[in-house]
């Protein structure tokens, strides 16, 4: 790893990074010189991902518990001496159904994780960057979803658009401080979680077909891409960027 990294020796927390998208934002970060402190529910997999990276740590965490972000935070700042970077990635899908017919316990997981997950990781990375007086970079995972309207979702629909404006919000809160907000905001991303739901699904060739035929630009995005885009709205050539909600959608939002 070379000492010329646009975010080198930046430290960096990134939930849900066990797998799937934040697995790529943190090898993605790490591999531009950040260290990164690997955030996650699922123990086995992160230590895996944490002993992968140089600077690496684990951090056992279950984002709708406001108690437990906290200390992830403060793991981070006592260990590292500070937090530059938060990515707020922890996510779960919703359960599909008309909004009707949701169940209110669907509703409750998908707020708690989605929605406050988010919330209690801006509210205690900003605050340590505040009390640390560094300017730092807040990345909050949005969806077209919450830009767009998409039948059967509503819950995540409404979680990811309460990102949007939680980002929005913000950035124009701490903006004077040099605390930069964005939020990225994915069509269906080719991870290993959307492979398994096309190869479950009643017909395997037609859902993958469907899903390739999404967006106007043809295929997925990967993992890597939207890792790219977290790459560079943390860094300094994304240093005049904040308040955006960035769709990483090949156009579909543009229709």
């Amino acid at each position: 790893m070379s000492q010329t990294g646009k975010l080198y020796d930046r430290i960096a927390i990134v939930t849900g990074a066990a797998s799937g998208l934040g697995k790529a934002i943190a090898e993605g970060l790490s591999a531009e010189g950040a260290k990164v402190m690997i955030a996650d529910i699922q123990e086995e997999k992160g230590k895996i991902v944490a002993n992968s990276l140089k600077n690496s740590i684990f951090c056992a965490v279950d984002v709708s518990d406001p108690t437990q972000v906290e200390a992830m935070v403060k793991k981070a700042v006592d260990h590292y001496g500070k937090v530059d970077i938060v990515v707020n990635n922890a996510g779960i899908p919703s359960k599909q159904a008309p909004t009707a017919e949701s169940s209110l316990e669907n509703w409750r997981k998908v707020m708690s994780i989605n929605l406050d997950g988010v919330y209690f990781g801006m509210k205690y990375g900003i605050a340590a960057m505040v009390e640390k007086g560094n300017k730092g970079v807040i990345i909050n995972m949005g969806s077209t979803t919450g830009m767009v309207a998409f039948p059967d979702i509503a819950p995540y629909s409404a979680a990811k658009a309460g990102v949007i404006q939680l980002s929005k919000c913000a950035a124009i809160e701490y903006a004077s401080q040099g605390i930069r907000v964005n939020a990225i905001c994915p069509t269906v991303v080719n991870t290993p979680l959307v492979e398994e739901h096309i190869n479950n699904s009643d017909d395997p060739e037609k859902m993958r077909e469907a899903f390739n035929n999404l967006n106007p630009l043809p295929g997925m995005p990967t993992p890597e891409d939207v890792a790219a885009t977290a790459v560079f709205l943390a860094s300094d050539e994304a240093k005049f960027l904040t308040g955006l909600a960035l769709p990483v959608d090949g156009g579909y939002t543009a229709r």
